[in-house]
């Protein structure tokens, strides 16, 4: 998922950014409502965390403006605040659920796994390829850990090739017309081109079927 996190503490910021990118998701992570606000009305959140006292615009004030401008994208606050009004401003609001700090990281998780079940929240362009790699197929971008990896014109079109044919496998004539565009190019010199992209992974998610081509077994959806 594109998720949407705007904390103020700084080392719980980085926390639950490393935590999220590990999972999978994207995160694009901010520490004022001001810089957060502005993000919403550029691009297009499956998700958003938010902080309530945050500096400039405050969590509160922040979903409000965001459902005047039509965004209903599902909201989780964590705050420290307990004061039951409060919590039910939030709601109110149009929250789908409230985390108090502090709290464990994988509770955060479940809350965040229980409000993408309830808002049916399946995004097709965000793909969980490992444990630690996901793809973004919009912007046809592979990341480890919530960090672009960096790869050359042919091994991303090589990744892209066998993410769109997920589980199948991609036969050599398959990457002849779609890789090189029906250049003359033997099996041998492809099986060298991608055994060059899995060398740079640092898990094994593309698998040689010998004789045949290569897969990817699991593209999910994050």
């Amino acid at each position: 998922m594109k998720i949407l996190l705007l904390e103020d503490e700084r080392m719980l910021l980085t926390s639950i950014q490393e935590f999220l990118e590990g999972l999978g998701h994207l995160v694009d992570p901010y520490d004022d409502g001001a810089k957060a606000l502005e993000a919403m009305g550029r691009q297009r959140y499956d998700l958003m965390i938010l902080d309530i006292n945050v500096p400039k615009i405050d969590g509160f004030s922040l979903l409000e403006q965001a459902r005047q401008a039509n965004i209903h994208t599902p909201t989780l606050y964590i705050s420290a605040l307990v004061d039951i009004r409060e919590i039910t401003k939030g709601f109110t609001l149009g929250c789908a659920d409230y985390v108090k700090k502090p709290f464990h990281l994988k509770e955060l998780q479940l809350r965040i796994d229980n409000v993408v079940r309830l808002a049916g929240i399946r995004h097709e362009n965000h793909l969980v390829l490992s444990r630690h790699y996901a793809y973004d197929r919009e912007k046809k971008a592979l990341y480890f850990d919530g960090e672009p990896v960096e790869l050359t014109k042919r091994q991303q079109q090589i990744l892209d090739l066998l993410i769109r044919h997920s589980p199948s496998v991609v036969d050599f004539e398959r990457f002849r017309e779609s890789v090189w565009e029906d250049e003359p190019i033997d099996n041998a010199s492809i099986r060298a081109e991608v055994a060059r992209l899995r060398k740079i992974l640092k898990e094994e998610f593309i698998k040689n079927i010998r004789g045949l081509g290569y897969r990817i077994e699991k593209c999910t959806p994050a």
